[in-house]
C-alpha cells in the first residue's frame, strides 16, 4: 500500500464540517470509490472500511455540543472512543479541553486525525488499540475524566461489547456522552438527553440529507 498520508490526501480534501463550520477534515467527497478501494487495497491489509473519511452524525451532534457548551470539557482530559476522523476530539480540543486523546482501531484512522489535527491548528493524541474493557485510571484511561462515544450503536456486536464498559466507566465517575442519531442498538434507558440537532448527512451514507442526532449523558 502507498503511505498513509499520500492514500488519504488522494481520496479526501479538507472540507468544513456541515454542523460544526469551525472546524474542517478531510473528507471523502464521494462516498463509492473510496469505498471499492477499501475492498480492492486496504482489504489486503487487513483494515477496516473508512470510517475516518466522514464526519458521522453522532461526531457532528457532540461536536457541537462541545463548542456550544465549552464549560463541559473545558480544562478536562477527554477519550474520543472509536474516533474514527478525531471529530469530537478535535472539538474538545477547541472548547478547552486540556488534553484530548483520540482512540481507533485502525490505524489509518490515527493519521487521518493527525491530518485533522494539524488542518485545525490543535493538538491531539492517539491510541491504536482495542480499548474496550481497560479500567479506568488505568492505561489509555489514565487522568481521564470524559469519554466520547459517537455512533457506536449501529451495529450489535460492538454496542454488546462496548455499552457495559462504559457504563462501567460511568459508574466509576467518569463523564460519558454518547453522540446518536437513531441507531438500532441504542440503548432503550439509562440515558439522558443534553442536546438535539438535525445533522445534515449525505445521502450515499444514510439514505438521508438529515438526521435528528441526540446527544446522550450515559448513567453508570
Amino acid at each position: 500500500m502507498a503511505d498513509p498520508e499520500t492514500f488519504i490526501r488522494a481520496w479526501t480534501r479538507p472540507e468544513p464540517v456541515p454542523l460544526v463550520p469551525e472546524l474542517c477534515l478531510f473528507t471523502a467527497s464521494e462516498v463509492t470509490p473510496l469505498w471499492q478501494a477499501t475492498e480492492d487495497v486496504l482489504a489486503r491489509h487487513g483494515l477496516p472500511p473508512p470510517f475516518w473519511a466522514f464526519p458521522w452524525a453522532g461526531g457532528q451532534a457532540v461536536a457541537r455540543w462541545l463548542l456550544d457548551e465549552p464549560g463541559r470539557v473545558r480544562g478536562r482530559a477527554v477519550l474520543d472512543f472509536g474516533a474514527g476522523c478525531g471529530l469530537a476530539a478535535l472539538a474538545a480540543r477547541r472548547a478547552g479541553a486540556a488534553r484530548a486523546v483520540a482512540a481507533d482501531v485502525d490505524p489509518l484512522a490515527a493519521v487521518a486525525q493527525h491530518l485533522n489535527a494539524q488542518a485545525n491548528g490543535l493538538a491531539l493524541d492517539h491510541i491504536v488499540a482495542d480499548i474496550i474493557g481497560t479500567p479506568p485510571g488505568c492505561g489509555p484511561l489514565a487522568a481521564i475524566d470524559t469519554v466520547l462515544a459517537c455512533d457506536v450503536c449501529y451495529e450489535a456486536p460492538l454496542a454488546d461489547r462496548a455499552l457495559p464498559w462504559l457504563r462501567r466507566l460511568a459508574g466509576a465517575g467518569l463523564t460519558v456522552i454518547l453522540g446518536d442519531p437513531g441507531r438500532a442498538y441504542l440503548p432503550a434507558e439509562g440515558l439522558r438527553a443534553c442536546a438535539r440537532y438535525p445533522v445534515p448527512t449525505p445521502m450515499e451514507l444514510e439514505d438521508r440529507t438529515t438526521r435528528l442526532t441526540t446527544v446522550w449523558m450515559l448513567e453508570g
